[in-house]
């Protein structure tokens, strides 16, 4: 597959009229025009000669060269619409004067010159989509045209026509608009990389040609071209275009850097960990270039009532020019004129741009927070959320537990938890490690997990056990280790029990810090419109509801295996839309099954690759601003529908008493269009954070 990007495209149902025909190629099948992007993806082996005379058709041509030049011909493009609608303009203003001091038929040409000029490419498609029987706006402007010249009413016909050319001008300069706060976060991406050789010797590459594993040397100033491990330097790197956190983070040798991260100062050593294409600014990049694409449940609606729409606008403009006069209710030419108004009343640019524009936007305004939103669709359905269901560890604590208290009631505890556990990523597990500091451990084979309780391995020809309450359960547990037991899970303790085939060999208490934002978050998101906060969670529960009671979080539910967090979460979106938020590969299922699934920026890759959304700064804080851009969107997008449908049923209903002229209707046409564009790039803008993060006491 080939991806092209494409110059003019500005109109949602031009870009699937498109993609139909061009699926009718010989090896079209697969094609996609990507519009909130302007791209088109093609088969390899297409005939790219049809596909451009397809293009041509809709007045859309395939950018050539390098990015300077593509921007420079849309610059050039832009330019000549200008320069043919000021020529027109001025043409117009001739063609009035000489009709009302000289002669009408030296006006006419005037006019027809200035016709020309600004709505050429409309018209041709118009009368092509005439002759096929297909309708849309270029079809409603056209018969709007052809009826006032026509009846002989060509100034206000070559208003119309100028005034439809600046419409569609200003309507591509939105999308432009909107497209290019969009490849603004494209540009974060590195281009080059400074390699360093086996002889020391320094070359500049494509960061394309790296691999895993050479040494690239970055300077002060120069973004680290891919992500990697630090083996030599100290620096303070902006990881803004990945994270969207500001401030710098100090950085030495053994330090993992983000591709597209910026060296503030000094010389770095960077051992390339990944390939650019694999890289965490690679993946996101492409993440939200097909996040743009994803489309809404309010788009496919407007995408379905405007294909209802645009026929019944010609029926009513046909019953308006014919049905009176029939009756006896005024003059043909009368009725003509306003069956022709009506046309270009019903023209649905508005209502079609309605959505697109400000799902740009609010995507762009995320991403540069560091929140990465899949899809527009995701985008709305954030809007909606009334539920977040929360894990606890790595999501409201920082998931790096350490031990604070053990109890041992056998001399080869710290022995078997370290053979148990020394081949186990858990972060108990390894602070568990951090507690045993043996040298040499046992051989632990047949070491198998298990699900919600813990391990068990064969040690020296006998069975153990490290986990949970529920790893027990095939011993009974003395008096006196219940009441230590017991004891440990009061102060809000995480319990690792270790044991034998018969014997409790010791306890673990282990404590996670909770996260510094977290209260302040939850907060804020009750303030964004949150109804519930709930935590999900395989941890005891005294460990869990001191948590919860601590950052404000209303309902716990602990113990959970991950099959338990599934059905809790569907049970919870059966009365509210909801989001689960995670980062485990535990937490992977609970994602897929809600509403709307969020994961934290370092969490695992199956959590990633699941969910909807993404914190890239891997803390909660910029989720309640985030939840108030999709409130926004969403907002915006309700208030674009109603000033568009509302501003032409009110131009509609000044055809009842006959004062509907074609001023008003493309007035009211062009007014309804500029509106919703502009309102949906206010969304662009940056406003205060809608909460500030306040430090609280780590609970431990």
């Amino acid at each position: 597959m080939k991806e092209h990007q494409l110059q003019g495209l500005s109109c949602p149902g031009c870009a699937a009229k498109v993609e139909g025909q061009i699926k009718k190629l010989p090896y079209g099948e697969a094609t996609r025009i990507l519009f909130h992007s302007s791209k088109l993806v093609v088969d390899d082996q297409i005939d790219m000669n049809k596909v451009n005379k397809i293009l041509s058709e809709e007045a859309i041509v395939i950018r050539t060269g390098d990015e300077e030049m593509a921007s420079h011909s849309h610059s050039h493009q832009g330019r000549k619409e200008k320069r043919n609608l000021v020529i027109a303009t001025l043409l117009f203003l001739v063609g009035f004067l000489l009709e009302e001091r000289l002669s009408m038929p030296i006006a006419i040409g005037f006019y027809v010159i200035a016709i020309l000029l600004s709505g050429a490419s409309t018209f041709r498609k118009g009368i092509r989509n005439l002759l096929r029987f297909q309708f849309n706006m270029d079809t409603l402007m056209t018969i709007a045209l052809i009826g006032a010249v026509a009846i002989g009413e060509w100034r206000e016909g070559t208003f119309v026509a100028i005034l439809f050319g600046l419409n569609e001008f200003l309507e591509g300069l939105g999308m432009e608009k909107a497209r290019r706060s969009m490849e603004s976060l494209m540009e974060v991406a590195p281009r080059e990389a400074t390699l360093l050789t086996s002889n020391g010797e320094t070359t500049v590459i494509s960061i394309d040609h790296l691999q895993a594993g050479d040494i690239v040397l970055v300077r002060s100033g120069e973004k680290i071209p891919s992500d990697g491990v630090i083996i030599e330097g100290n620096s303070s790197v902006n990881e803004a275009a990945i994270t969207g956190e500001s401030l710098p983070i100090q950085k030495g040798s053994e330090d993992s850097v983000y591709g597209g991260s910026i060296n503030n100062e000094g010389v770095l050593k960077v051992r390339v960990e990944s390939p650019f294409s694999q890289s965490a600014i690679s993946r996101i990049l492409q993440l939200v270039q097909e996040a743009q694409d994803q489309r809404t449940p309010t788009e496919l609606f407007i995408d379905r009532f405007s294909r209802v729409y645009t026929p019944a606008i010609i029926v009513i403009a046909m019953i308006v020019m014919f049905l009176p006069p029939l009756l006896g209710g005024g003059a043909w030419k009368d009725w003509l004129y306003q069956g022709l108004a009506v046309l270009i009343v019903g023209c649905p640019c508005a209502l079609i741009l309605s959505s697109p524009i400000a799902n740009i936007a609010g995507i762009t305004r995320n991403a540069r927070n560091g929140i990465l939103i899949k899809g527009s669709n995701h985008l709305e359905q954030l809007g909606k959320i009334r539920t977040i269901a929360f894990d606890k560890t790595g999501t409201l604590t920082k998931g790096t537990p350490h031990v604070i208290k053990t109890i041992s009631y056998h001399p080869s505890l710290l022995t078997i938890a370290g053979a148990l556990e020394k081949e186990s990523t858990h972060p108990l597990a390894k602070a568990i490690m951090q507690e045993v500091q043996e040298p040499v451990l046992p051989i632990a084979t047949e070491l198998t997990t298990l699900p919600g309780q813990g391990v068990t391995a064969i040690i020296d020809g006998k069975r153990y056990w490290a986990g949970n309450e529920r790893s027990t359960n095939h011993l009974t547990i003395p008096q006196e280790v219940q009441r230590d037991i017991d004891q440990l899970k009061g102060t809000g303790a995480i319990l690792v029990i270790v044991t034998d085939e018969t014997h409790v060999l010791g306890l673990f208490g282990l404590a996670d810090e909770i996260r510094e934002e977290s209260a302040t978050v939850v907060r804020a998101l009750h303030d964004a419109g949150i109804q519930q906060t709930v935590m999900l969670t395989g941890d005891h529960p005294q460990t869990a509801t001191k948590v919860a009671q601590t950052v404000g979080v209303k309902t716990v539910y602990a113990g959970l295996l991950p099959e338990d967090k599934v059905e809790k979460v569907k049970s919870l979106s059966v009365h509210y839309p909801t989001a689960m938020i995670g980062d485990g590969i535990n937490d992977a299922p609970a994602l897929a099954a809600s509403d709307l699934g969020v994961a934290m920026g370092k969490g695992t890759d199956s959590a990633i690759e699941t969910a909807d959304i993404v914190l890239m700064q891997d803390h909660l804080e910029k989720l309640p601003d985030a939840i108030h851009i999709a409130k926004r969107v969403n907002r915006t997008i309700r208030l674009n529908i109603t000033f568009a449908l509302g501003l032409k049923l009110l131009a509609l209903l000044l055809t009842i008493p006959g004062w509907l002229t074609l001023w008003i209707a493309i007035l009211s046409d062009m007014g309804a269009t500029i509106l919703v564009t502009l309102i949906s790039l206010t969304i662009l803008w940056e406003r205060k954070p809608t909460h500030q993060q306040q430090t609280i006491p780590l609970t431990k």
